[in-house]
């Protein structure tokens, strides 16, 4: 396993206790500011030697947490030990404006034969059928029609 050897120089360990002491900041960001602060062997550090499983039951975090906050700071850099990681995932909406409409207009149209109702899969599987879509599930049908106030028992 890679040790990393943290060395923060003045202007990093003035930012990190005022992380602790002023404002209000994410719990994530205190937790790396007292393990930053606590492993630095920099010459502005004001710790004696401290071991990670110390700091483990201080801090009660894993020696896992303590080596990724150690390796992001190293790694990455100071600002985004602080922050949190912006969100990777980007959603496309396969229900738009047009895809509702359609939904709707199928849902107030007549059942297939042989059924009293519509059902939310009888409507998914209807909007394939007819092209309108690729795929689409029961529950983004039901998301819709319960967005527009519709419901499939009236």
């Amino acid at each position: 396993m890679v040790h990393y050897t943290i060395k923060l120089n003045k202007i990093e360990a003035e930012e990190l206790n005022n992380v602790i002491n002023k404002g209000s900041h994410s719990s994530q960001a205190y937790r790396a500011a007292y393990i930053l602060l606590n492993c630095d062997k920099g010459e502005f550090s004001k710790n004696t030697e401290i071991k990670n499983a110390e700091i483990c039951k201080i801090l009660k975090v894993g020696e896992r947490t303590i080596d990724r906050v150690k390796k992001k700071f190293i790694d990455e850099g100071f600002e985004s030990v602080l922050e949190r990681r912006p969100s990777t995932q980007n959603y496309t909406k396969k229900v738009d404006g047009d895809m509702e409409a359609r939904i709707v207009a199928l849902c107030c149209s007549e059942p297939p034969a042989g059924f009293a109702k519509w059902s939310l899969r009888l409507l998914a599987d209807k909007m394939v059928e007819l092209n309108y879509i690729d795929y689409i599930s029961h529950v983004s049908v039901g998301e819709v029609l319960k967005k527009t106030n519709l419901s499939l028992g009236k």
